[in-house]
Formats: C-alpha cells, structure tokens, sequence
C-alpha cells in the first residue's frame, strides 16, 4: 500500500514479549496515515500470538510522538479524507485498548496530541524524565477533541481540560502526579525499566494477565451490582484453567513453581 524503503514501525521479539518501534524519527514519529497503518498491522498480528504476554510500544529519536502528520493534513483539507483520518486513528487506539494482552508506553522526549493519546490509550506508561506531555492543538485553532477521549479516561476531567485548554506542557513527574504515566526514570534507565515492568507481566499466569485486561475496562462503565456480577463471571472462568488450577494446588500444597 504505502511504497517506502525505511520500515515505519519496527517488531521485535523479547521472550514472552513485543516490541514496537515506531521508525521516523525525522518527523519526529508523527502518525500520518502511513504510520497509522504500519502500526495499527503491527497490533493486529501480535493480538494472533498466543504466546504472547505483553507488547511494549517506543520510538526512535528524540520524540515518542509529535501528533498527526499536520502536513499531510492540510494537503487534503476535505470531510471526507478528515473524516477517514480520525476514523483511522480512532479505530488504532481502540485497537490498543482492545488488545487482549497489556501494552506499554516507552516514551522520551514529547508525546503531544495524537502522541499523547496513544500514551493514554496504552495499559501502562513509562517515561524518561526529560519526557514532556501536551495535547497542543488548541494553540493552532484546533480543540484537540479525539486525544480528549483517551486523555479524560487516564486523568480528571479538570485536569484534562486544563491541558486542552492550554496547550502547554507538562513535565514527566506531573505527568505521574496525575495518572498519565505510571514511572519516571533517567533517559540510561528507560529501556531496561520498560523491558522491567514486561517482565514481571510475563512471568505471571497468562490466563490471569488476559482475564484481568478483559476485565478491567468494562467494568469501569457498569453499575456496582453489574460490575460484580460481570467480575464475578471472569473470576470463575480464570479459576477453572488449567494454570490456574496448578498455581492454586501449589500453593495449597505448598509445591515449588515450575
């Protein structure tokens, strides 16, 4: 679809987890539609791995990500092409949310906009401390009204309005203050704190690890007495696999692992 001899996003495996790299630094890794793609095949086939236990979405260069490609945005200023834009974008992040296994953010340097959405739709988030958050469009006449969603979804509604009201940055420790992200280390750090936090995610039961990401969101949205009983179903399910059942005799049995 999209001719290019550099690859936009790069995969590579970790042991029981994925690394995604998005791979144009120049632009400071904006999601033009071609990033968007590449990503979004990216998702798409690590949701196929069972083996799989977690992804782990960075990027090249001195930015996680800039936001949308404003470039090409405004190459084909038309309702249809924005309306097929921010369908795409939407239908990525949904994509991030819905993923069956945790993803995480590695982020450095700026994840505005767009960037800062993708930081907020992942499971968890981790950046260096030179790291800076804006959703910014509201400084170039332009409500940033999709990165709001997953925005007021991480943090509270004042504080999100704050930052889409203003456009400014805040730093990676307020970021962690309000929710955004959930740990601050050095730029040396960032990598090995990152590969870390998947780590202890792999080393757990997958059945746990997939019952509790098919939980948790859902039941955010329920009434108490339907957000137990829909709990109270998964609970039940994860207790009869088989890796479960092993881990509980285990334990009752006072067995070792492995």
């Amino acid at each position: 679809m999209f001719k290019d001899q550099q690859p936009y996003v790069i995969v590579e495996h970790h042991h029981q987890w994925l690394e995604i790299t998005l791979n144009r630094p120049d632009s400071f890794n904006a999601l033009s539609q071609e990033m968007m793609h590449h990503l979004q095949i990216a998702i798409d086939q690590a949701n196929k791995q069972e083996d799989l236990t977690c992804i782990i979405i960075k990027a090249k260069g001195k930015a996680f990500c800039a936001g949308h490609d404003i470039k090409q945005m405004q190459a084909t200023a038309e309702t249809d092409y924005y309306q097929a834009l921010f369908h795409q974008c939407s239908h990525l992040m949904q994509s991030i949310v819905a993923c069956p296994i945790p993803v995480i953010a590695q982020v450095q340097g700026i994840a505005t906009a767009a960037g800062c959405q993708l930081v907020a739709s992942c499971d968890l988030a981790i950046s260096s401390n030179g790291a800076r958050f804006a959703v910014s469009g509201i400084n170039l006449g332009l409500f940033c009204s999709t990165p709001a969603v997953a925005l007021s979804r991480n943090i509270h509604p004042k504080h999100a309005m704050e930052m889409l009201l203003t456009g400014e940055f805040i730093s990676a420790d307020k970021a962690q203050t309000l929710g955004l992200i959930n740990g601050v280390v050095t730029d040396d750090e960032l990598t090995a704190a990152t590969r870390e936090m998947a780590t202890k995610i792999s080393l757990k039961a997958r059945a746990a690890v997939l019952t509790g990401k098919a939980m948790f969101y859902p039941q955010l949205d329920m009434a108490l007495e339907q957000a137990y009983a829909f709990a109270s179903e998964h609970m039940v399910n994860n207790l009869l696999d088989a890796e479960t059942q092993r881990g509980l005799n285990g334990f009752v049995n006072k067995t070792p692992k492995g």
